[in-house]
């Protein structure tokens, strides 16, 4: 443990900031979720470290032990559960380990994986996300007496979701693969939904449905790449 997370550890949580304290992991690929995570965790008092995939998350945990892992489920490099499962066998084990996805049947292979609980995307809910941590933390590290009730929900910079969005039209530009494929559905379908962007959302969806039956992806592809670019021309404007 650096100095830095021996003086977090050494924090107390308090009703205002009640994952004050805690180290938080967030493996996540795109920014605009990690935008949203970042939020989170600086208004609850918790400290925030990124790694982007698995290979990056690795060579985060060589270094420092996080009280909380938070691991998204599709990964330029490979599935999340593959490092949940990791994470579950290792000892000594993680405090906490949490999965999240805006896939549907996340939550199943996430919990299937050895995480502990799931976050459903898009997290913006600043009281159910400390609620869900702090339910599964052992009594001395949660504040005491009663915590401010706040339902507020937190808007993350639309300048990560141009750059999300950047990233995916230079991987759609170099011919993806099948299982490239595979990961950009996934990624724009989970990005979408994060940012309430139901036509782009609907059109990952149907690229998805479409590979899974074989049918010419031509059409969907040049749809999804239309609909990206008019996104990034606009700034990021939903």
């Amino acid at each position: 443990m650096d100095d830095l997370e021996s003086l977090m550890a050494k924090q107390v949580p308090t009703a205002e900031r009640p994952l004050a304290g805690l180290t938080v992991l967030v493996v996540e690929d795109s920014r605009f979720a990690c935008e949203a995570m970042r939020l989170l965790c600086l208004r609850s008092g918790a400290r925030i470290r990124r790694a982007d995939c698995l290979a990056s998350a690795r060579r985060h945990l060589q270094v420092y032990r996080p009280s909380v892992v938070i691991v998204d489920l599709g990964l330029p490099d490979g599935s999340g559960e593959e490092l949940i499962t990791e994470l579950h066998n290792s000892a000594p084990r993680v405090g906490m380990l949490l999965g999240t996805s805006g896939d549907p049947g996340g939550e199943h292979l996430a919990l299937k994986a050895g995480a502990d609980a799931f976050l459903d995307k898009p997290i913006n809910s600043l009281m159910a996300f400390q609620n869900l941590i702090l339910s599964r933390l052992p009594e001395d590290r949660r504040p005491n007496g009663p915590r401010h009730s706040n339902d507020a929900d937190i808007e993350p910079d639309l300048i990560a979701y141009r750059d999300d969005l950047t990233h995916i039209a230079s991987v759609l530009d170099a011919s993806p693969d099948s299982d490239t494929l595979d990961y950009v559905s996934q990624f724009l379908g989970g990005l979408a939904r994060s940012a309430e962007d139901e036509p782009l959302e609907t059109a990952a969806k149907r690229l998805a449905r479409h590979k899974n039956q074989g049918a010419q992806l031509r059409s969907d592809l040049s749809h999804l790449n239309g609909l990206v670019q008019e996104r990034i021309a606009a700034g990021g404007t939903i």
